[in-house]
């Protein structure tokens, strides 16, 4: 219907630019214009006498309208394009070939689907005027020399999307390309297809006009998107898994965890009606030291089309060792009692206290051997460094020394503990904190108090948004039943201000008190640690006011002390970017290596000892980072899939600095079946960055005209004449028969 109206198509007007094809000045145009319509005025003055004001003003406006046209069709209004030059520019049809395009409709994939658009709608068209060069990708591009669409390879791995693009950009030497056209389904894990590849991309001044295959969303399919959990865990702890559930419409999803044959867990979980991503946690129980082989899996719903999607495999190395927390706390209190009850019987996390009972006495509680903490507070760094988080209570900052403040600061940023101050009568700024070094490391400005800080007012504690998500404030899996069972708790026996967090900190529980919200557990990364203030002594009253079965209060603490303990880094730590790879044969492996007062050091000996389960370990050299100081990397090529475990060590002469173990599984075959439905979102933005345009395959009849458009390679300027539109001559009948009409309606023929 538009180029029925208008002569040309949309496109066509998108990229033109209107002018005056007659030579003649724009001024000259106007001017007559302006007069035609003062001569109307005077003549409708003169011969319609008795019409009144309103009545000639249509009609005046109507043979103004009407003369104005004519006036401009005088100047030959034109549409000035640029297009390519028939059969002297080439472009690039590239056809995604991987495993995901066999999905489909009925009994036609999405490859069959996207060949017979194609060939019916768009390549007779576009080799009528281009040299055309067709290429199928998967992982590698592949040249069609024959322009065959029918001999494809066969269906690929993986999809590597930007490097398709770019290999075809690079590749065009002599003869530039002009455009290119991808037809896929978007389904790119190559895991860098990010925002500077699609800048790299749009570097070349080639337009990608993009051909989205495959429906957006794929009804009563589930998909088991993401599995985040910790790749180590500390013998005989549970560890928190966040799993998100890919879902069209409502159902009750089953998720199982699985270690090897043996289930770990099993929880329903409803999914909301609508498209999304239902994200929930599920606790694991970690048991003994060796590797947890972990599946991930949802039950098959009745006719699922993709049940390959419904699993995740994630390996988890539980290593022989025990994190260790020192808690200082200056008086006795209820709070003492409770967090050190709350902890007692978890083997993971030792807490080794000082409480200060009297001016000159201590009582220490926790300790593995008669010498420990014998002193009091540690005098040196490396008597410090050997705890993986402090915890201060109500403990004045004058009773340590300065240089043992400045080695609280040090534990933290350099050392990578963690550190939490909780409220009390000489805690924080009332315990005169804001005046040592550790207020460096604390998330929020501690005020300057002009009268105490701390006070006896009940508090109401409830979530942040940032607590939603947080591992360290979960009570419940279910975000609505865990947001109420904050909404449960008593009131807190009392608070304390804390002042204004700084940049970068993240309140995940906020304290009503007085009418007011005030930050309550705030949390902020300092240095190569974590900082976070609790600002309360009276968490206590959660549980002696709740029922004894009720273990809210525990599973908080419990959760705190397990949190702030396991994310602070040994000596030696080895990671990689993932600990599931599929389809993908490297393995890159990264480890960090400190001395004992955790200072990098780039002169030991790392190596790496990799097992398969296939035969004895083989030792790899792990080689120094340049411009990372401590920083030693390798690429371990796997010959098979299965379960490597990776174990490195670090020396420098005779003294042994440290180990460290990671598993990680490999498999093949997996990737094409994940997130399988069309990313329209990723083509679009693609298509936008480099000037091209999006179409859905029952568009495709548009993509030569849009093709034709490029300014890339060698172009012909256009003039459209645009006075011999349909249009123009509806236009000017509906003006004189408006008038008729007018006239006739009034009487005054």
């Amino acid at each position: 219907m538009f180029e029925l109206l208008f002569k040309y198509s949309r496109a066509t007007f998108e990229r033109g630019e209107l002018a005056f094809a007659s030579g003649w000045p724009v001024w000259l145009l106007v001017a007559l214009i302006v007069a035609a319509a003062v001569a109307v005025a005077v003549t409708l003055a003169r011969r319609q006498q008795g019409l009144g004001l309103a009545k000639a003003s249509a009609l005046g406006v109507l043979q103004v309208a009407l003369l104005a046209l004519l006036l401009v069709l005088a100047w030959r209004p034109a549409l000035v394009t640029q297009t390519l030059r028939p059969q002297e520019n080439s472009v690039a049809v590239l056809l995604d070939t991987s495993g995901s395009m066999l999905y489909g409709t009925g009994d036609e994939s999405r490859l069959q689907q996207a060949i017979a658009a194609l060939s019916a709608r768009a390549l007779p068209q576009l080799e009528a005027q281009f040299d055309v060069n067709l290429y199928a990708f998967a992982g590698d591009l592949v040249d069609l020399p024959t322009k065959k669409l029918d001999q494809v390879p066969p269906p690929g791995a993986v999809t590597h999307i930007g490097d398709a693009v770019l290999g075809v950009l690079r590749g065009a030497q002599s003869g530039a390309v002009a455009a290119v056209v991808l037809v896929t389904d978007g389904n790119d894990n190559s895991n860098d297809f990010d925002a500077a590849k699609i800048a790299e991309i749009a570097s070349f001044g080639v337009p990608v006009h993009t051909v989205g295959v495959g429906a957006e969303s794929i009804p009563g399919d589930l998909e088991l998107e993401d599995v985040q959990v910790a790749p180590v865990g500390l013998p005989g702890s549970t560890v928190s898994a966040q799993v998100s559930i890919r879902h069209d419409g409502a159902a009750l999803a089953q998720l199982k965890v699985y270690d090897g044959d043996k289930i770990l867990a099993s929880e329903p979980i409803p999914l909301p009606s609508g498209s999304g991503v239902t994200t929930r946690w599920i606790d694991l129980d970690v048991g003994p030291v060796g590797v947890r082989d972990l599946k991930f899996a949802l039950d098959a719903l009745p006719g699922e089309p993709n049940t390959i999607n419904n699993s995740r495999l994630r390996p988890m190395e539980v290593p022989q060792q025990r994190r260790n927390i020192l808690y200082i706390e200056g008086e006795p209190r209820w709070e003492y009692k409770f967090i050190r009850r709350a902890i007692e019987d978890g083997g993971a996390v030792r807490v080794a206290s000082l409480l200060k009972t009297t001016a000159n006495k201590l009582y220490r509680q926790g300790i593995e051997s008669a010498e420990e903490l014998t002193n009091g507070f540690p005098e040196d760094e490396l008597t410090l460094f050997h705890y993986d988080a402090l915890i201060v209570g109500s403990f004045e900052a004058a009773a340590i020394t300065p240089a043992q403040q400045d080695m609280i600061r040090e534990f933290v940023s350099r050392r990578g503990g963690s550190l939490l101050m909780l409220g009390g009568r000489r805690g924080l700024a009332d315990g005169g904190w804001g005046a040592t070094s550790v207020a460096e490391a604390l998330p929020v400005e501690l005020p300057t108090p002009e009268g105490p800080t701390f006070t006896r007012a009940a508090a109401k504690a409830h979530l942040t948004d940032a607590g939603r998500t947080s591992a360290i404030t979960r009570l419940d899996s279910d975000d609505a039943a865990n947001a109420k069972s904050w909404e449960e708790l008593p009131e807190l026996a009392d608070f304390q201000h804390v002042g204004k967090l700084k940049p970068g900190a993240l309140a995940l529980l906020e304290a009503t008190i007085d009418g007011k919200n005030e930050p309550l557990l705030v949390q902020q990364r300092f240095g190569n640690g974590m900082s976070y203030v609790f600002a309360t002594g009276g968490s206590w009253r959660w549980q002696m006011q709740l029922p004894h079965e009720d273990l809210r209060h525990e599973t908080f603490w419990r959760q705190v002390l397990q949190g702030i303990a396991t994310t602070a880094p040994q000596a030696v730590t080895l990671s990689s970017p993932s600990v599931f790879y599929g389809d993908q044969s490297e393995v890159p492996l990264r480890a960090e290596v400190r001395d004992k007062l955790f200072k990098p050091t780039s002169d030991a000996v790392v190596t790496l000892s990799v097992s398969d389960g296939l035969g004895p370990p083989t030792e790899v050299s792990m080689t120094p980072v340049a411009g990372e100081h401590g920083v030693y990397q390798a690429v371990y090529e796997t010959q098979h899939t299965g379960m490597f475990r990776f174990d490195v060590s670090a020396q420098r002469a005779d003294e042994k600095l440290g180990s460290a173990q990671l598993a990680v599984r490999r498999e093949d075959g997996v990737l094409e079946h994940y997130h399988v439905q069309q990313n329209r979102p990723l083509l679009e933005r693609l298509a936008a960055a480099t000037g091209g345009k999006y179409f859905a395959l029952d568009d495709l009849s548009q993509l030569p005209e849009a093709v034709s458009f490029s300014e890339a390679g060698t172009v012909e300027r256009q003039v459209l004449d645009l006075w011999n539109m349909p249009i123009i001559f509806l236009v000017l009948l509906a003006l004189k028969s408006a008038e008729w009409l007018l006239r006739l309606f009034w009487g005054r023929l």
